[in-house]
């Protein structure tokens, strides 16, 4: 009895490992991602980032795959952050207007406000546009969260827009949500 509550609080425990705080919009209309989800093959979740997507490597953006959208979704978001930055988290990328048909974005996207598809991409905390990768300061690793959210609208904002902005936007609009998280240190 007492090995069968073990392996139930075991797999409890994996169940919900790689799992923080909730991002901060959560599925407001209707359950939570049950069925979408947010991947890539440059790392598993909640394993190591390689050093090609950060600032000691190429600095690019990883491949992302994206399943089990709403079908009554508008529009699909994207933002990545790091939450263990020494001075509070850290917008790593925000990405809006992702048509909900994309399966998936590529390694390296480009560094524009505007991208094909209508895709928008905002002001990270390093004031540049697009992706900027992990670049913690030397100690503990950070944790990298990639969080996609359906929403039942298309997005209006201008290019200098920031996550804030974005999740201002967003609220109300929430059909489903996804995350994966990577680390990273130096």
């Amino acid at each position: 009895m007492r090995a069968l509550m073990i392996a139930i609080l075991l797999a409890f425990m994996l169940a919900s490992c790689g799992k923080t705080e909730k991002p901060p919009q959560t599925a407001e209309k209707g359950a939570a991602a049950m069925g979408m989800t947010i991947a890539t093959t440059a790392f598993s979740d909640s394993a190591p980032i390689p050093k090609k997507f950060s600032c000691l490597g190429k600095n690019v953006s990883p491949p992302l795959a994206i399943g089990g959208v709403p079908a009554d979704a508008k529009s699909l978001t994207l933002i990545c952050d790091d939450p263990d930055a020494p001075m509070g988290t850290w917008t790593h990328w925000v990405l809006w207007n992702i048509p909900p048909s994309t399966p998936s974005l590529p390694e390296g996207m480009p560094k524009e406000a505007t991208l094909p598809g209508g895709m928008k991409q905002g002001i990270n905390s390093g004031m540049d546009i697009g992706y900027d990768g992990p670049c913690p300061p030397p100690g503990k690793p950070h944790r990298y969260f990639f969080k996609l959210f359906a929403l039942d609208s298309v997005i209006s904002l201008s290019d200098k827009a920031d996550k804030k902005a974005l999740e201002d936007a967003m609220k109300g609009h929430v059909l489903a949500q996804a995350q994966t998280m990577g680390t990273f240190t130096r």
